[in-house]
């Protein structure tokens, strides 16, 4: 396998035009998959069975790792011996038999409209570092946009003046309005805080770190922690959750659905319809505390 997967990861960029999270990802979990098999004395893709790929998902279960993971792997299994099977690399596809667990689906942790409010003013000083960070945030929960997606914001992606950022992902693009509090907290970093931080240095990049630097996904799931923490917010936050609040928010407060998948950029609206079953369920909640006849 050492051979075909390199040419399936180069399948995904090219003719897929997978992101490149989809295509770590896929590269992360056949570098296990390999690993495994060649461990167990198969390295020929013409050798492995449905046997030896059941063993392995087995194997990821004893591991302790989320069903969740596990799933993901066997949905990166698939797809590889799909194209193998297509490209006449194989004979018969090893995985048609191959079930990945079910995953229980969870609703996703938001945030209420206080909580939001505390932590998009927990950066309130005049240093360019807190600049940056405010207007990182208001942007991010202003557009529901992913960090990735977030950090690689360029100059030329930000509209100032008619209040849009226009996100591309996979060689797709979305035009995504925001509103005044992003708009003040954008101008303030530019004017103040984004050249300093560059150090005479330039960079094609709307955010940067404190080398004047492209921001990392770890830079900055280590701040919004931060901030978490000073804010009081006591649930599990990650960069994932204000994109998720910015959903519900919406949903709550009467979006159009159709908008809000556009926005988020979901291919499915199935995927979006999470967020319109969470705002029933608070509905039915609220009904069950407040009618006398409940």
């Amino acid at each position: 396998m050492d051979m075909e997967v390199p040419l399936f990861i180069d399948y995904l960029k090219e003719d897929k035009n997978a992101s490149e999270s989809t295509v770590s990802s896929y590269q992360r979990d056949l570098k296990r998959l390999n690993k495994y098999l060649a461990e167990h004395g198969v390295e020929d893709v013409q050798s492995v069975t449905a046997t030896n790929l059941n063993s392995y998902v087995l194997y990821l279960e004893k591991q302790g790792l989320s069903t969740a993971t596990v799933s993901r792997n066997v949905a990166s299994m698939k797809a590889f011996f799909h194209y193998a099977c297509r490209e006449h690399k194989i004979e018969k596809d090893p995985t048609e038999t191959i079930k990945a667990p079910h995953i229980e689906k969870k609703l996703p942790g938001i945030l209420s409209m206080e909580e939001t409010v505390k932590l998009l003013e927990q950066p309130s000083g005049d240093s360019p570092k807190e600049l940056r960070d405010r207007a990182m945030l208001e942007l991010l929960y202003a557009t529901g946009v992913r960090v990735t997606e977030l950090i690689s914001l360029e100059l030329d992606d930000i509209h100032i003046g008619v209040n849009y950022i226009v996100c591309r992902d996979a060689g797709k693009e979305r035009v995504i309005p925001f509103g005044e509090n992003a708009k003040e907290a954008l101008e303030r970093y530019l004017k103040e805080g984004r050249e300093i931080l560059l150090k005479g240095q330039e960079s094609p990049y709307l955010f940067v770190n404190c080398s004047g630097r492209m921001m990392s996904r770890q830079g900055f799931w280590k701040l919004i922690k931060q901030y978490a923490a000073r804010a009081g917010i006591s649930c599990d936050i990650t960069p994932h959750t204000l994109r998720h609040s910015f959903a519900a928010h919406l949903v709550q407060n009467g979006a159009d659905l159709k908008a809000v998948q556009e926005m988020l950029g979901h291919s499915d609206i199935a995927t979006t319809q999470v967020y319109m079953n969470m705002n029933i369920e608070r509905v039915r909640s609220v009904y069950r505390e407040a009618h006398p006849r409940r």
